[in-house]
């Protein structure tokens, strides 16, 4: 599959979707990964650490979201990047479609697979990819 990772647009957001570290995982399981470039920068991740792991660069969101089966993303969709998601395009991300009907049509609209990671449950029923984000909020409320 090939997977793209775009530069979060959104204000004051600096994470990334996936590390140099994922990567490389992903790559080693017979994955490609295009990272838009300077995709990393807010987080602390160069270009030639990306590519050290396996990923291509691309030039904008634009190639990303052209050329990747799976986008993986940080936060829900911009405006911008409404026009760029594309029929059976799988987006995993957090989406927080509750408050976010914009961001809900554009997806229904686009006919994107969007898997949100605050509804992802393991065997038990827990949220697994919500836990390290609770932990760190109950740490930082102190």
């Amino acid at each position: 599959m090939l997977i793209g990772v775009p530069r979060e647009i959104k204000n004051r957001e600096y994470r990334v979707g996936l590390t140099p570290a994922s990567v490389r995982d992903l790559v080693h399981h017979g994955h490609q990964v295009l990272v838009e470039t300077e995709a990393g920068l807010g987080a602390n991740f160069a270009d030639e650490d990306y590519v050290a792991a396996g990923a291509q660069i691309a030039p904008d969101a634009a190639a990303v979201f052209a050329a990747a089966e799976m986008i993986v993303k940080v936060k829900e969709p911009q405006h911008e990047e409404f026009g760029l998601l594309r029929d059976g395009q799988i987006l995993f991300t957090y989406l927080h479609l509750a408050a976010e009907r914009e961001v809900t049509r554009a997806l229904i609209d686009a006919g994107a697979v969007a898997i949100a990671y605050e509804t992802v449950t393991d065997r038990l029923g827990g949220l697994p990819l919500l836990a390290p984000m609770s932990e760190v909020a109950g740490r930082m409320s102190v």
